[in-house]
């Protein structure tokens, strides 16, 4: 297919995502398997654009001045591709697959409506409900922050020590371009794609079948970093999901101690079996059933809490995400968090510790959160986190923004990974 052809593939999948609400993913799929003609790189360049549209969905339609499934897609190929007019009408050009060429108005509109002087909110690319939240968290930076969360992702990937080192994985990925991660220990990083390109099929290398490594944002790592696990605790992850901080965890302890994994929806934690095998990691008991922690109140050193949040800090890939969130499904989760936090903190034994985690950026699921668990909970107080940061990461001060009394946060402009929270707090002895 030429860029036509994906670019009109493109607009319909849009048009379908606004008219059904549907995942981004589940709507890419689904054009997939009624379009088997299409070959591996047309179904990513199409991907690319479609999810580029969704990342710059507000700059896209102030620059068109309006939000149709065209103004979104023909937006990604001009803000995200590098391209303009002239050169897009040019690929364009005897495509009889793809879309009509852009109209006089709305060569006129592209010419008028530069982002320079458009709204924070389009020129972040954030619904103007987020806003607020954005401003709390980021202050002046509110603005460059919420664009880098509507940036291109990298592909992260986790060392995993009990099978591999960094040096022998870099050499698995030399065709990549795969470099070492600026702060994660184990950490490896393969840059954002560009244009229509994608990235490694990583999956399919014999490395990551053998266990070497794992897929996992960098900051996502750092956060398993700072709960300092080490050989030879008790540690509990309440909310473990698929795995991906608790292989972190088992490796960090050196198959040794020992890890419980719960979550309370049983079926986030299908693959971990899966992944613990491919991993060696052996200290590590699953336990899907609630009444199966109560032989473990008050007695971990560690209880880790990776909370369900907004996803905020994951809009980067998970763009549609963004433009389905609602003020009610926030309150919702922050009544959720409030909950797990007060149920995890029983397991946690007198002098263990309580790390509080989210993949958000809101301060309301974060700083917040902490402040109203503490005034709860007054055997807890938090530790220096200026201290810990400076610990784990030594010389990395300015890469993370720091409340010493609350928690860490970390973003795409200034960490360079997606949006994470970390909080740790210490239980009296």
């Amino acid at each position: 297919m030429r860029l036509g052809g994906r670019l009109a593939a493109a607009i319909e999948i849009i048009e379908e995502i606004q008219a059904r609400h549907r995942p981004a993913a589940d709507a890419l799929r689904e054009w997939g398997l009624s379009h088997r003609f299409a070959g591996a790189g047309d179904r990513a360049a199409i991907g690319n654009i479609v999810y580029d549209a969704l990342r710059r969905r507000r700059s896209a339609a102030w620059l068109f001045g309006e939000e149709t499934s065209r103004a979104l897609a023909f937006g990604a190929l001009l803000l995200e591709w590098g391209l303009v007019p002239d050169a897009l009408e040019a690929q364009l050009v005897d495509d009889r697959f793809g879309p009509p060429a852009l109209t006089a108005v709305e060569r006129n509109a592209i010419a008028a409506n530069g982002l320079d002087h458009a709204p924070g909110a389009v020129r972040g690319d954030c619904p103007d409900w987020c806003v607020e939240q954005l401003r709390e968290a980021f202050d002046d930076e509110w603005i460059a922050e919420a664009g880098a969360l509507a940036s291109r992702p990298p592909l992260d990937l986790r060392v995993n020590p009990l099978r591999a080192k960094r040096e022998r994985i870099l050499q698995e990925l030399s065709d990549t371009g795969a470099l070492l991660s600026d702060l994660a220990p184990h950490g490896i990083r393969i840059a954002p794609i560009e244009g229509s390109g994608r990235h490694p099929n990583v999956q399919a290398e014999p490395a990551y079948r053998k266990g070497w490594f794992e897929i996992q944002d960098e900051g996502s790592q750092l956060a398993a970093e700072l709960a300092g696990a080490r050989p030879g605790m008790q540690v509990l992850d309440y909310c473990a999901g698929a795995g991906g901080k608790t292989l972190a965890l088992s490796a960090a302890m050196e198959n040794s101690g020992q890890i419980f994994a719960h979550d309370s929806e049983k079926q986030r934690l299908a693959p971990i079996f899966e992944r613990l095998k491919r991993s060696e990691s052996r200290n590590v008991q699953v336990m899907a059933r609630h009444d199966e922690l109560q032989s473990l109140a008050g007695r971990m050193d560690l209880v880790l809490v990776d909370a369900p949040c907004s996803g905020s800090g994951t809009w980067r890939r998970r763009p549609d995400a963004k433009w389905r969130l609602t003020p009610r499904q926030l309150e919702v989760r922050l009544a959720e968090q409030s909950d797990i936090l007060d149920l995890a903190s029983a397991y946690v034994r007198p002098g263990g510790r309580l790390a509080y985690i989210t993949c958000s950026v809101f301060a309301q699921e974060n700083h917040h959160q902490i402040e109203a668990f503490l005034s709860r909970h007054p055997q807890f107080s938090a530790i220096d986190h200026e201290g810990l940061w400076d610990t784990r990461f030594p010389g990395h001060a300015a890469r993370a923004r720091i409340d010493a009394a609350k928690g860490i946060l970390l973003s795409p402009l200034r960490s360079g990974t997606d949006g994470f929270f970390f909080s740790m707090l210490h239980k009296a002895g």
